[in-house]
């Protein structure tokens, strides 16, 4: 049986993860893919950001840690109420 705070919660969790892909997707893309992990991207600078950029990367972080609080709430709703 579900109860109003886990109800809250995975409603939290559902909406926060619709709008972090949508936060995620639209971040500019950097580089050449994977080759940027083992070292190809390493000239590329973030200092040519722009301030909309910034305060889409502040929300996506934003929006990531409610994710995760909610994430952890439910997990602790779920131990304590089985």
């Amino acid at each position: 049986m579900m109860t109003v705070p886990i109800m809250i919660f995975s409603i939290v969790l559902v909406v926060t993860s619709v709008v972090l892909a949508l936060f995620v997707l639209m971040h500019k893309g950097r580089g050449g893919g994977l080759s940027d992990l083992f070292g190809g991207g390493i000239s590329s600078s973030m200092g040519g950001s722009s301030v909309a950029e910034r305060n889409l990367d502040r929300l996506t972080i934003i929006i990531a840690v409610v994710w995760l609080a909610a994430i952890v709430a439910l997990g602790l709703l779920y131990k304590i109420s089985g």
